[in-house]
């Protein structure tokens, strides 16, 4: 109505300060980084000062002082009270300490056999310089590293058909390279494929802070630890840490920590991360850099360096393993 109390016909208008911001106006969406994956690579490669070192050496040997004299107070104490009770605590005790005790060995075991596959990949680089009969002597022990696995078989018989038909040491190696490490590279890029997935997903989902840091950081040492044993180089929690700290200092090193736009455009169909959500983006990336840490892992793991076969492709990796995630539209 108007001032006089009749109706108005035809359009109104209504003055507003600001005008509501259009898709043209409105801002884009702030780039992401993998901020989870760069928080799991830095702890990963953190470095432990002597006195850090020395403060949870003493830390772990007090508290487990406290913890054997305080079970020893109980098993004593129960066994004066009740004999029967007391002998089932002392031998609950004894099983502890056995398990801890294979724990431990079984640690130590897999320390053993990431350095059996340290010095056996330096004497494949030697080899491949030398006489044929160092280069057969390096293939032997290469082959009798997969001889206890049955998917292995064909392998390890192709290569034993071939090397006397070859004559050259760096021809050998080749060959041997061909034979063994081309499964073991498929079987590697299928967990680093699995685990990009994981990541990603579970960043873009999970809504949660530091969520996201904790599925990177189980997922890339669960990876790392499942490259290890496809190269033959099984561990245990704290070998498998260890071995992921390894991947992330050399990550830093090569400066492989980041992700360009390049990799995500082969991934999400050409497109910068402002047309995508900000939470998919850094799943995306995540992802990305999870690929990485994964073929880091496979350059640390594997007993023979990459020269006859290529390196797998870390934009290859991401595309496959997150393909069905983007719909190019």
């Amino acid at each position: 109505m108007n001032e006089n109390g009749k109706i108005r016909r035809g359009p109104v208008v209504i003055e507003a300060e600001t005008l509501p911001e259009t898709p043209e106006t409105a801002p884009p969406v702030p780039e992401v980084g993998g901020q989870a994956m760069q928080q799991v690579t830095a702890m990963a490669a953190r470095k432990t000062g002597w006195l850090g070192r020395l403060f949870w050496g003493t830390t772990s040997a007090l508290v487990g002082m406290m913890v054997s004299v305080t079970l020893w107070d109980f098993a004593t104490g129960l066994l004066a009270r009740n004999e029967l009770l007391g002998r089932i605590a002392l031998g609950l005790i004894a099983l502890v300490g056995v398990i801890l005790l294979l724990l431990i060995l079984r640690e130590l075991a897999g320390f053993a056999r990431l350095a059996k596959i340290d010095a056996l990949k330096s004497d494949v680089r030697r080899a491949k310089s030398g006489e044929r009969s160092a280069a057969l002597t390096v293939l032997k022990r290469l082959a009798g590293l997969y001889a206890g696995r049955e998917e292995m078989r064909w392998a390890r018989r192709s290569l034993r058909e071939t090397e006397e038909q070859v004559l050259d040491a760096p021809d050998l190696i080749a060959v041997a390279e061909r034979s063994l490490m081309g499964p073991l590279d498929q079987a590697a890029v299928a967990e680093i494929q699995g685990a990009a997935r994981n990541v990603a997903g579970a960043t873009a989902l999970i809504p949660l802070a530091l969520a996201d840091v904790a599925v990177a950081l189980a997922a890339n040492v669960r990876m790392v630890r499942r490259i290890a044993e496809v190269y033959g180089g099984r561990t245990g929690t704290i070998g498998s840490w260890r071995l992921l700290k390894a991947v992330s200092t050399h990550l830093l090193a090569t400066g492989a920590v980041s992700v360009g736009d390049d990799l995500i455009g082969s991934v999400a169909g050409g497109g910068a991360l402002s047309k995508i959500s900000r939470r998919f983006g850094e799943g995306v990336i995540n992802g990305a850099l999870t690929a990485r840490v994964g073929v880091a892992a496979m350059e640390v793991c594997r007993p023979m360096p990459f020269d006859a076969l290529k390196r797998p492709s870390v934009s290859g990796i991401v595309k496959n393993a997150l393909a069905g995630m983007f719909s190019r539209g």
